[in-house]
């Protein structure tokens, strides 16, 4: 549970970001905002791999770069959802779905799956070395 909230934050945080960045996407209310990061994350895990495999001789076509296009999609659809989250066209979900994708991906590095900080140590190991 603690890992899901922290989940959830950090797609929130992405979300806020993006509204800061970005002029075509914006909250009308803090509530709006956790709602939709709430959604984001149930499109990503249910809808969004549907949407790859349907679109899946596209993305194999532009190399992968269509993958942007689908991340875009389901954020305009959690908008489109939300009352109180506004996105003006696909281009600004496109850039935003990035900066939250940028987001997301740097803090959970940071964060294991039980959400709790995790810290990187250096182990030296010690035996034979060999010289080339």
């Amino acid at each position: 549970m603690r890992g899901f909230l922290v989940r959830l934050v950090i797609t929130a945080f992405g979300l806020w970001l993006a509204d800061q960045l970005l002029p075509g996407i914006w909250f009308t209310s803090t509530g709006a905002l956790i709602l939709s990061a709430f959604l984001l994350g149930f499109v990503n895990a249910v809808i969004r791999p549907i949407l790859i495999i349907l679109t899946l001789p596209l993305t194999i076509l532009t190399l992968g770069l269509f993958i942007l296009i689908v991340n875009g999609i389901s954020l305009a659809l959690v908008a489109w959802l939300v009352p109180g989250f506004h996105v003006v066209s696909l281009g600004s979900a496109t850039l935003g779905a990035v900066i939250v994708s940028l987001t997301s991906w740097v803090t959970s590095s940071f964060i294991g799956g039980t959400g709790r900080i995790e810290r990187m140590h250096r182990v030296e190991v010690t035996g034979r070395r060999i010289d080339e």
